[in-house]
């Protein structure tokens, strides 16, 4: 990343550029993608586009959390404990959602409920009639 910020900024210097919404769009052509899009979709705190020094700095920030992460998960890859070992030496136990077809339990399909009968329609006043008559 030092090493394009120091020729981007030389160019830009030999070419005269003064806008500060030209810088930030030359600048944003030439930065890894990657870099680009995360200072793009910052949630807050975006830099403005008229502010090339934040973009400088957003983008030293990223590259610079990009390279941690790279040299944490080259050192995790190379160098994994005792214990994920012996782990990863069992093989995996089989589930339903791996194991072939021919060896999952047959499916078996009931047939659709068959339609009521309309029968005799229920009195609902029956029980207010009840009710209501004296005893």
């Amino acid at each position: 990343m030092d090493d394009y910020l120091d020729s981007f900024q030389a160019l830009v210097s030999n070419a005269g550029y003064m806008d500060l919404w030209t810088l930030v769009v030359k600048f944003r052509r030439g930065l890894r993608l990657g870099i680009q899009n995360q200072i793009a979709t910052m949630p807050y705190g975006r830099p403005a586009d008229t502010n090339p020094d934040a973009w400088y700095r957003a983008a030293r920030r990223i590259d610079q959390a990009h390279l941690a992460n790279e040299a944490f998960q080259s050192v995790s890859r190379s160098a994994p404990s005792a214990s994920l070992k012996t782990v990863s030496a069992q093989p995996p136990p089989l589930s339903a959602a791996r194991l072939p077809l021919a060896l999952l339990p047959p499916v078996t399909l009931k047939p659709p409920p068959t339609a009521l009968s309309m029968g005799v329609p229920m009195d609902v006043d029956a029980t207010r009639k009840a009710r209501s008559l004296p005893l």
